[in-house]
C-alpha cells in the first residue's frame, strides 16, 4: 500500500542507501537519502520530511551511538512534528531505547526485515498526519503551494548575481534591504531569504508599513496591554514579538513617518520591545528584512528618512530590476502562472500562441511581475481554448519600442542606466565602490541615481 509520507534516510553506508533507494519509493510518496547528517538542517527546511530514518553512528571507528542521540535531539528541536526512527545494530539496542525516551518513534535493527521496516515507517507517517490533523491530500496540496511560492530566478546575469548573493547572506543574521519598482517580487525575494535561513522552519512575519496608520503603528509593531487606550480590551502581542526567533519583513519601510522611525530604530538597537501602556521591555530575537520602492538615499538627503535607521537596515542591499529588463524571464514566468491558474480554476489552458508570445515579450509591464501574473490569471479564466491568444490579453502598459527592444539601437541613456543598475547590484548598493567602478564621483552618481529613479 502506497503511503503519502516523505521519508529522509540518513546513513553513511552506501550499500544500505542503495537498497533503500530501491525499496522505499514503492511505498512512500517521496524519499531522500543523505550520506552524512551535516545536511540534515537544510533537508528539514527544503524537503520537509514526515519521518527521518536515522543511523546511530557516522564517524569511523565510533559506535557509542551518541551521534544518533545528538541528531535526534536536533531534529526534534528544529521540527517537532517530524518523527524519527532510529537505525541501529544489535549492540546499540540499549541506546535505541534511550533514544525512544528522548522522543524517537521506534527503532529498526540491522540487518532489517523489509516488511517490518516499511510497517514502522508507515506507522510513523500516520502519526504525523494525526498530529497535524490533516489528510494526506491536504498535506500534498500544502507542499505544492509552498513550491509555487519559491523564487523564480531565471537565467539572466543580473538575477544570477542576486541569487549568488542571496545564497551567501541567507544563513547569516545580516539585515537586508530590498529595493525595486512595485511588482518586481520584493516580498517573494524576502520569503526566499527567510526560507534559506536557519530560521526558515518558523513562519516569516510580514508587516506592510505603508498600510498601518500612525495611531496604530506602535500597537501593531510593539503590542499593547489591556487598557492602554480606548478599545484596548485585551493584551495584544505586536509583530516584533510574534517574529521572535524568526524573520520580520517590513514592506514599504519608506512610508514610515519620521517620528516613528526613531522608535523603530530604538527597538532595533536594543533588541527589545515595550508594549504600549507597559514599562517592562521584552527581549526579541529577529532577523530583519525591509523593502521599498522609494529612493531612501534621496530621502536621507532630504531629511525625510533617518540616516542612522538607513544604515541599520542596509547591511546588505539587493536591487530587483524591472521585468522589462528581464525579457528572457517573461515567457517562463507566464508558463508558470498558466499552469498555476489552469489547475486552480480547472481550465484546459496549456500555453500561448506564437502571436501572444510576441505580445507578452514586447509589452512594457509597468506593473512588472504582478501585472503579468494578473494578466495571465484573467486570461486563463476567460479563455475558450487550450492556447491563450492576443485577444485574451487586455494589457494596460504600452509595448516596448523597437529602439528599446533592439540592443543595437539603444540610446546612450539606456546604456548608462543599465550600467549603473548592474553596478548597484554587483556591489550591493555600496556607492563608493559603484562610483569607483563607473569612474565617476559620488556627487555625479547621486545625480544619476536620482535621474533614473534607482
Amino acid at each position: 500500500m502506497m503511503s503519502k509520507g516523505k521519508i529522509l534516510v540518513v546513513d553513511d553506508n552506501s550499500g544500505i542507501r542503495a537498497a533503500l533507494k530501491i525499496l522505499l519509493p514503492k511505498y512512500f510518496n517521496a524519499v531522500e537519502l543523505l550520506a552524512s547528517p551535516a545536511a540534515i538542517h537544510a533537508c528539514l527546511r527544503d524537503f520537509r520530511p514526515d519521518v527521518v530514518l536515522l543511523d546511530m553512528n557516522f564517524e569511523t571507528d565510533t559506535n557509542t551511538g551518541n551521534e544518533g542521540l545528538f541528531w535526534l535531539s536536533e531534529i526534534k528541536r528544529i521540527s517537532s512534528q517530524t518523527e524519527v526512527v532510529l537505525f541501529t545494530a544489535y549492540a546499540d539496542i540499549a541506546l535505541a531505547v534511550e533514544g525512544m525516551k528522548r522522543g524517537a518513534f521506534d527503532f529498526i535493527v540491522k540487518p532489517w526485515d523489509n516488511e517490518k521496516l516499511v510497517s514502522v515507517l508507515q506507522a510513523a507517517c500516520d502519526k504525523v498526519v494525526q498530529k497535524s490533523g490533516k489528510t494526506g491530500k491536504t498535506v500534498a496540496k500544502e507542499t505544492e503551494s509552498s513550491a509555487v511560492a519559491k523564487m523564480y530566478w531565471g537565467e539572466g546575469s543580473v538575477m544570477s548575481g542576486i541569487r549568488r548573493t542571496v545564497e551567501k547572506i541567507a544563513p547569516t543574521e545580516a539585515s537586508v534591504l530590498i529595493t525595486g519598482e512595485n511588482g518586481t517580487g520584493k516580498d517573494v525575494l524576502a520569503a526566499e531569504i527567510h526560507r534559506l535561513s536557519d530560521r526558515g522552519l518558523k513562519p516569516m512575519v510580514c508587516v506592510d508599513a505603508g498600510a498601518i496608520t500612525e495611531t496604530l503603528f506602535e500597537s501593531e509593531l510593539f503590542g499593547h496591554v489591556k487598557g492602554a487606550f480606548t478599545d484596548a480590551y485585551a493584551d495584544h502581542v505586536g509583530k516584533m514579538e510574534q517574529a521572535n526567533g524568526s524573520t520580520l519583513f517590513l514592506d514599504e519601510i519608506g512610508n514610515i513617518p519620521l517620528h516613528l522611525q526613531a522608535k523603530l530604530l530604538r527597538v532595533l538597537q536594543n533588541r527589545s520591545v515595550t508594549k504600549v501602556g507597559d514599562t517592562h521591555p521584552v527581549p526579541v530575537d529577529i532577523r530583519l528584512i525591509c523593502a521599498t520602492n522609494k529612493n531612501l538615499e534621496e530621502m536621507v538627503r532630504n531629511g525625510t528618512f533617518r540616516e542612522d535607521l538607513y544604515y541599520r537596515i542596509n547591511t546588505i542591499r539587493l536591487e530587483l530590476p524591472p521585468l522589462r529588463e528581464r525579457q528572457d524571464e517573461i515567457l517562463p514566468l507566464a508558463k508558470l502562472f498558466i499552469a498555476r491558474y489552469a489547475e486552480k480554476y480547472h481550465r484546459p489552458v496549456t500555453g500561448v500562441t506564437g502571436a501572444a508570445e510576441k505580445l507578452l515579450v514586447s509589452s512594457r509591464w509597468n506593473g512588472n511581475i504582478r501585472e503579468l501574473q494578473n494578466g495571465i490569471e484573467k486570461a486563463v479564466i476567460l479563455a475558450d481554448g487550450e492556447l491563450l491568444d492576443v485577444v485574451d490579453f487586455h494589457l494596460s502598459s504600452s509595448p516596448v519600442s523597437e529602439s528599446e527592444a533592439s540592443q543595437g539601437e539603444e540610446t546612450l541613456e539606456m546604456v548608462e542606466e543599465r550600467a549603473i543598475r548592474a553596478a548597484m547590484s554587483r556591489f550591493n548598493g555600496n556607492l563608493t565602490h559603484v562610483a569607483k567602478s563607473l569612474n565617476i564621483s559620488r556627487p555625479t552618481l547621486y545625480a544619476k541615481l536620482k535621474k533614473y529613479n534607482i
